[in-house]
This record gives C-alpha cells, structure tokens and sequence, in this order.
C-alpha cells in the first residue's frame, strides 16, 4: 500500500511538473517597457510561448502522430522583428478586426473616423493598434492560462469610449489552446477582437500549406467588393471553389478563375458559420505528420486567410516564409459589420460585456 501510495504521489507530481506557466523577461520597447514571454505546458507535451506584445502567440509545440513535437505558428525567434511591421503574426488584433468600409461608421448618429490604413477603409484595428501595444500580464498557476489586459483610450484610432480588454490563454489537458476574449466600454463603440495566428500543421518553415486538408461547415460568405469589403450580401459557396463544407485539399481550386479568388489573390473570405454558442467553425488536417486542428468559437463567423501576401519574411531558424505559407482561421464577426445593418451588430454600449471564446483543438491521426 505504501508503494502504490508513493507512485500516486509521484504521478501526481509529475503532471504539476508538466503542466505549468513560467514567465521570463523578452526584451524591452522602445520606450524602454519590459516585456515578458510566458510558457504554459501541458501534462501531454504541448508548449505555447505568449509574449504581452501584442497578446502574440510567439510559438505552439504540438505533436504529431509518432509523438513528435512542432512549432505550427510562423513568426520569430526574437522580439525585435515583432516590434517592426509583420503580417500579424499571432496578435491580438483589434479594437475592430478585418475591414471598416471608408474607415468611418455611424453610432447613435453620430460619425466616427477611423484610421484608413488600407487605402481608403480601415483594418485591424489601426496603425498603431492593439498588436502594438504592451498588454499588463499575469500568470493564472491554477488554471494554466496567463490573462492579458489593455485599456483602449476613447478616441484611440478613432474608436470612440474607453474599452477595457481581457484576453485569457489557457493550454488544457486535452490538448488545445483556449481564447477568451472580454471588453466593457464607456461610451458606445464597435468591437471585434481575434488572434492572427498563421498556421502550418508541418511546422513552420516547412513550406506551403496547399496539401492540407479542410473542413469549414458553413454553406455562405460575405461576398465584397474588389477592395474585400463587405457589398451586405450573403452569398452561396455551395458547388464552388469556396465550398469547404465536405473536406478539400487547401491548393486543390486555390487558383481557379473565380471572381471571389481573383479579388482575394486566394482565400481571404468571410464565412458565415451556421448556430449559436460554441460550435465548429473549421477543421483542418496535415495528411504527413497526421496533426489534426479544429477551430471552435462562439462567434458568428470565420475567415479564412491562405497566406496569400507572405514574400521573403525571415522567421524563425532562418525559415524564409514564402506566399501561402501559413495560414489563418480568424474567428470573428462579419467585416463591416458597423456599415450593415442586416449583420449581425458589433456595437457595444455602457453596461454591456463583449466576450467570446475560441477554442483551437489539437490531436494526431
């Protein structure tokens, strides 16, 4: 009995071992902030590295299915790259995500401008947005999660009220990677915040992702303009080469001569996912090394980015990311959604709590 005693122990402290959040110093701003890296693991293996720059998801070990571990998130070694301009890799991206129409919305009749960051309209929160800026961290031992919290000022980027921000990671036992996202405000606002992450299921570094297989269980998308925003109309995918809705290998229609591609240079569209609370919003799946991602949110919609404007980025060890070599499933409302009142609302008031969650789901086949 004493034996069997010894070894629960011993089991029991091994998990506390591997599953935990450490945090270390990662360099400074240029204003001089320090910014830590936090590592949570999980008893089976998996490891994220987070920095508060930006809410970045730095690095997602993940095993495939002969065990073996991998990075499957592009970006870099160091801060100092992640500090400069990048393809937003990993962020938090807000206070609105995806595209604002002519940068400007109306709330209350009331007009806001917002930065035109992309031509005329307005993307991912701004110039100097919330992937720009040094979110106050904290460990949660208990939980396994580090939580993530920045303060908006009313008028930053335009938006209007102060928008107070939580972002919450959580590495579980059953190998996923957790998201919650919460902000209440003092004034009237918009808000739709996601994480940018860039996957490849191979690791990163190891070339495209066109031989990976997808599954996104939604029959319509946003059709847009030739600028990619939103025209308010919800058009079928069905029978054509954006119909995921049964598995398709990424590459298989990725150039086909359809207007929606052209305008996109690839995928870059907004799906409309079927349902309430959490629900499946994509499954995708790296037929070599069997790793296995299932994206869930309780949000209304997806988009689907296949890394279509990547060109000669450094990254890690050397990895030079070339076009569509990562990609990304950005949970999230629709795009323009302040300029369509038949979407469903971003608008959040005084009294009100913006929250969802998302859930990116690992396993190996």
């Amino acid at each position: 009995m004493k034996t069997l005693s010894t070894l629960l122990l011993f089991l029991t402290m091994s998990a506390a071992v591997q599953a935990s959040v450490t945090s270390e110093p990662w360099g400074k701003t240029a204003a001089g902030e320090e910014v830590r890296l936090f590592t949570l693991k999980n008893p089976n293996g998996m490891e994220a590295h987070i920095t508060n720059w930006g809410g970045i998801i730095v690095s997602l070990r993940v095993p495939d299915k002969a065990g073996a571990l991998a990075d499957v998130v592009l970006g870099f070694d160091t801060l100092e790259p992640y500090l400069g301009k990048h393809p937003h890799f990993g962020c938090i991206t807000g206070r609105y995500a995806n595209r604002i129409g002519g940068a400007a919305f109306v709330i209350d009749g009331v007009q806001h401008q917002v930065t035109a960051n992309s031509g005329k309209n307005h993307i991912h929160g701004g110039t100097a947005a919330f992937d720009k800026k040094l979110w106050q961290a904290a460990a949660l031992p208990e939980q396994n999660a580090v939580e993530m919290r920045y303060t908006s000022a009313d008028g930053e980027e335009g938006f209007p009220g102060k928008l107070d921000c939580t972002v919450t990671y959580t590495l579980t036992t059953e190998g996923g990677l957790r998201i919650d996202y919460r902000a209440v405000t003092d004034k009237p606002t918009v808000v739709n915040l996601t994480n940018h992450s860039y996957f490849n299921l191979a690791g990163e570094g190891a070339g495209d992702i066109l031989g990976h297989e997808l599954m996104i269980p939604a029959e319509q998308f946003t059709a847009t303009d030739d600028a990619l925003i939103p025209t308010g109309e919800l058009e079928s995918v069905i029978g054509t080469p954006l119909d995921f809705t049964t598995p398709h290998v990424i590459g298989e229609r990725i150039g086909a001569s359809f207007k929606p591609l052209v305008q996109g240079v690839g995928y870059d569209h907004n799906y409309v996912l079927k349902g309430s609370g959490m629900k499946l919003a994509a499954r995708v799946k790296d037929p070599k090394s069997g790793r296995v991602m299932e994206v869930s949110t309780t949000d209304p919609a997806v988009q689907l980015y296949t890394g279509n404007h990547l060109k000669g980025v450094k990254g890690k060890g050397g990895h030079v990311y070339e076009k569509r070599h990562g990609f990304c499933l950005e949970t999230q409302k629709y795009p323009d959604s302040p300029n369509k009142p038949q979407f469903p609302s971003a608008v959040l008031r005084p009294g009100e709590t913006y929250q969802h969650t998302t859930l990116f789901q690992f396993s190996a086949e």
